[in-house]
């Protein structure tokens, strides 16, 4: 079959496929045109999902009628003062959009600029323009696209339901309203529940505008991101580590306010927050990067949804930064979800008869003074208290716990002080705004990994030495295993060698552990070894090691503690950051407020 050139409809119907994949795509074009023209408020009207009609009004600065009939030709713009690609400064610059969408639906576009007496008006009908003709409007421009895709049947059957294609344009919008808080947003139609976001101005813009979006509960239960480096500008919010989600939907990315899929971008969160959640749950986050235009580029993709770094890891590492130091300024601080789930669980009961109790299995002591107490450093290698260490071997011991005696009062802490241990693992405190329980094993599984974390930044990690070695009998294999890695364990304050064909010898362990479950330890430690396949991986996987050390070295369910050692928790857990959350991303503690305990008992006023 010979070369020959292609007809000018086809080409806009080709075209058409690659920049309008579906009604969702058309709002984002025209919506984007909008705003490059300084429209301070935009209208968005449909109907059908957007098959029928899509509307889009604003109050840009317009368009004269040499301006209006060029529009519709293919690749004509008005954003690309000097033909430069390597330095995008606007939504749209492509010039395909109008053309493309003129191609495969009915269109219309109406514009008046400020300096005219009335408005113009053109409509394209598959590729072909009429007009411009007069029109009365205000200010601004107003686009409508009809019947998209009629005359391409083939591209109509592949569109969902008018349900899905109206979700999808809701949150295309959303996605550029959180990146345009200055913007009014309007969203409204036969098919959908109506939208309205003012514009909001000034200090805390963003987070005004994220909770129109997102909601309010987001904004509660996340922390401000606002760092600078390498030249890569990092802002917005990002969840607590125990407000997360089953999907990644809730991750919002914008890069020089466009708002984009990228893997770098996705990465850096996931790294992030590796020590925070669970491996199935995903963070909530609305990150904004601004970095200067040259060092990106967004044409890679006819949609512009996707984009490429030129220094791909200096903007993972400014992202990773500045996530990292905002969850560490947020202490042991947990979201509030938490303790709604709590109170979702509490159900008023049916009335029973009473029956015999079964004898109490918590116990309640008055909080005495712990006048001993010097709080630890995260980077301190003594053990969790002075005494913590010495005394667990008694704990069980009834001389081992405090009788009950008159205290000052604790309650200005933000966790409070100590009022009872429930069935030997949750420590029951009160503040001066409600009650808390924590989970005293998740907690200390926390604090010592953070101690983990900053021994091993400075150095090996301090090791004690057994007076006689422990004996682990393990497989051949894994055995094999640690004696290959026991160079790099070494690092981490963990000393053995092998000790026959199924054995391997402990002779040191890490200072911090204590008198830990050694045995189980490096059983733990062998699986994640037979699980990586590879040696080099030890110190790839860093936090995974320690992470399995901590849990040995932690204190364990069911140990019974005095009340200045439950004291001693709750301080420490208030001076080390991340201990909202155990270091496998569930919560330490929940708060219940004064006014949650009274509503379950209908005491609302």
């Amino acid at each position: 079959m010979p070369i020959r050139q292609l007809p000018e409809d086809l080409i806009n119907r080709i075209a058409a496929g690659e920049v309008v994949e579906r009604p969702a795509s058309v709002v984002k074009e025209l919506v984007e045109n909008a705003i490059d023209a300084g429209a301070g408020r935009v209208v968005v009207t449909t109907a059908a999902g957007g098959k029928g009609l899509i509307r889009i009004e604003d109050d840009g600065h317009g368009m004269d009628r040499a301006d209006l009939v060029l529009s519709v030709e293919r690749h004509a713009t008005s954003k690309l003062s000097e033909d430069e690609l390597d330095d995008i400064r606007t939504l749209g610059f492509r010039g395909e959009a109008l053309a493309s969408i003129g191609s495969v639906a009915e269109l219309s576009i109406a514009s008046r600029t400020a300096q005219a007496e009335s408005g113009l008006r053109i409509e394209v009908r598959n590729g072909l323009r009429t007009g411009p003709v007069p029109q009365a409007m205000n200010r601004g421009t107003i686009v409508e696209v009809r019947n998209l895709f009629a005359n391409v049947p083939a591209r109509l059957k592949f569109l969902k339901t008018d349900r899905a294609e109206a979700g999808a344009i809701t949150d295309v919008v959303k996605r550029l309203g959180m990146a345009n808080p200055g913007v009014h947003f309007v969203l409204n139609g036969s098919d959908r529940t109506a939208s309205n976001w003012p514009s909001v101005t000034g200090t805390g813009a963003l987070q005004a505008r994220l909770g129109q979006v997102i909601g309010d509960d987001f904004a509660r239960n996340a922390v401000t991101l606002a760092t600078s480096r390498h030249g890569v500008v990092v802002a917005g919010l990002a969840g607590l580590p125990t407000y997360t989600r089953a999907n990644s939907l809730s991750q919002f990315y914008f890069v020089n306010g466009r708002s984009v899929k990228d893997k770098v971008l996705v990465g850096a969160v996931r790294a992030a927050y590796a020590d925070y959640v669970f491996r199935d749950r995903f963070p909530v986050v609305a990150l904004y990067i601004a970095i200067d235009p040259g060092e990106v580029d967004v044409n890679v993709h006819p949609a512009k949804a996707e984009l490429r770094f030129r220094d791909a890891g200096a903007v993972r590492g400014a992202v990773i930064r500045a996530i990292g130091e905002a969850l560490a300024a947020a202490g042991f601080k947990a979201s509030g979800t938490v303790a709604e789930d709590v109170l979702g669980a509490f159900t008023a009961p049916a009335y029973q008869a009473p029956s015999p109790a079964p004898a109490p299995t918590w116990r309640a002591e008055t909080v005495a003074p712990f006048a001993g107490y010097e709080r630890v450093g995260v980077g301190s290698t003594r053990p969790f208290a002075p005494d913590f260490g010495a005394t667990l071997e008694g704990l069980n011991e009834p001389s081992a716990r405090m009788e009950p005696e008159a205290a000052p009062e604790l309650v200005d802490y933000p966790l409070g002080t100590a009022r009872a241990q429930m069935f030997d693992n949750f420590i029951i405190a009160q503040n001066g705004e409600g009650l808390l329980l924590v989970d005293q094993h998740a907690a200390h599984e926390r604090l010592v990994y953070e101690r983990f974390k900053a021994q091993l930044a400075s150095g090996p990690v301090p090791s004690q030495a057994q007076l006689i070695p422990l004996v682990v009998e393990l497989p051949e294999e894994d055995c094999a295993r640690l004696e290959e890695a026991a160079g790099e364990l070494e690092r981490f304050g963990l000393y053995l060698e092998r000790f026959g064909p199924r054995a391997v010898a402990v002779r040191e362990t890490p200072a911090l552990l204590g008198n830990s479950d050694i045995d189980g330890l490096v059983r733990d430690v062998a699986d994640g070894l037979a699980e990586w396949e590879s040696i080099a991986a030890v110190s790839d996987r860093m936090e995974a090691i320690i992470a399995r050390m901590a849990c040995h070295g932690s204190v364990r369910s069911g140990r019974r503690l005095r009340v200045d050692e439950m004291n001693a928790l709750l301080r420490d857990m208030e001076a080390t950051p991340h201990s909202g959350q155990c270091i496998h991303g569930r919560p330490t503690y929940v708060e219940l407020k004064k006014k949650d305990i009274e509503r379950l008992f209908g005491r609302t006023r």
